[in-house]
């Protein structure tokens, strides 16, 4: 029951962590006169990845490779098909077209480097430099394209108006926000750790299952918010930029930061990482037919997280019930959903062949 405490408090502390954080660093940087356009792709984008970020780093330097790793790849699984699958439930999500010309295929070709540079079995300071250097390049790209973007008579951010407080009292924020994160990183790591010993499983599995939809938190609760508010598309570029700084960032940091680096088990390479890539990749086709992820789409993704959580329960407790659950996802459901997919994209390709 402790356990469970700890586990809950250092959760709300690393969803209020990233809300102060947020708060903080989108006013002060509309007191630089930054667009609203640039703080959301790289203020906001980065204060929802915070608690991802924060707890693979904790979980590093702790020696919880497994839980680092898991996270990373944990999370980008969960924001895929279980935020958009919700969302897309609540109401239809609307998906910009840049997030298909650019954004999604980023995120596919990101998910290949990754499972790539995992097969040597870590990632290591190097491959951590390499995706560092990356995001400073992609975020140098957005700050470019969104300067071209905004109009020539957009007004600059009123200072007063987008932060009636002193500036102090933001930097208080950024400081309170930060401070929170690590605390509830620290509570929400270790507790997670007695968990899977406590259940008999892995820490790998714990950090895709509990820690990676913990850490991802903030993007459910934007990502729903949006929805509901008819901001559809922005629910979608919420998941995907989300998920590439979590490639570029949270994994490059800790690989370039952590001593010897993160570890990469056989079980996240045969299996895992080899899921990411596929999500990333089915997320394509389905944005693409209608520029539109439609309900019966959204349950879909829902189902498949079910499916690869009900996977990774009955592999980790070896349950006699795990080779037919397998067949059945690989000879039957697989087999049906990208034949559905296909029968979607190619006329969608034919009345549209320049999208």
């Amino acid at each position: 029951m402790v356990t469970l405490l700890l586990l809950a408090l250092g959760l709300v502390l690393l969803i209020l962590g990233a809300e102060g954080l947020v708060q903080g660093a989108s006013r002060l940087a509309a007191r630089l006169g930054l667009s609203p356009l640039i703080i959301g792709l790289t203020v906001v984008a980065f204060g929802t990845s915070a608690p991802e970020l924060v707890v693979s780093l904790k979980a590093a330097f702790s020696g919880q490779a497994g839980i680092a790793m898991g996270n990373v790849v944990g999370s980008n699984i969960f924001n895929v098909l279980f935020i958009l699958g919700v969302s897309a439930l609540i109401v239809p999500l609307a998906v910009a077209q840049q997030l298909i010309r650019l954004d999604i295929p980023l995120m596919i070709v990101l998910s290949l480097v990754v499972l790539a540079m995992a097969l040597d079995g870590s990632i290591g300071r190097l491959d951590g430099g390499l995706l560092v250097l990356g995001l400073v390049a992609y975020t140098g790209f957005l700050l470019r394209q969104g300067r071209r973007q905004a109009p020539a008579n957009e007004p600059a951010v009123d200072n007063r108006e987008a932060s009636p407080r002193p500036g102090w009292q933001d930097a208080l924020y950024v400081i309170g926000g930060l401070a929170m994160l690590v605390a509830g990183s620290r509570l929400f790591v270790d507790s997670a750790v007695v968990m899977a010993a406590w259940f008999g499983v892995s820490d790998q599995v714990v950090g895709l299952t509990v820690v990676a939809a913990g850490t991802s938190l903030p993007e459910v609760v934007t990502s729903i918010v949006a929805a509901l508010r008819g901001q559809r598309d922005i629910a979608v570029g919420n998941v995907v930029g989300s998920n590439i700084f979590n490639l570029l960032g949270v994994l490059g940091l800790t690989g370039l930061i952590a001593p010897a680096g993160i570890a990469v088990t056989e079980a996240m390479l045969s299996l895992d990482l080899p899921v990411m890539v596929a999500v990333a990749v089915a997320c394509l086709p389905i944005c693409f037919t209608a520029r539109a992820i439609d309900r019966w789409e959204g349950a879909v993704l829902l189902g498949y997280y079910l499916a690869y959580t009900a996977y990774l329960i009955l592999a980790a407790t070896h349950h006699d019930a795990l080779a037919g659950f397998s067949a059945l996802m690989l000879y039957f459901v697989l087999p049906i959903t990208a034949l559905t997919l296909a029968v979607l994209v190619v006329p969608e390709l034919r009345r549209n062949p320049t999208r």
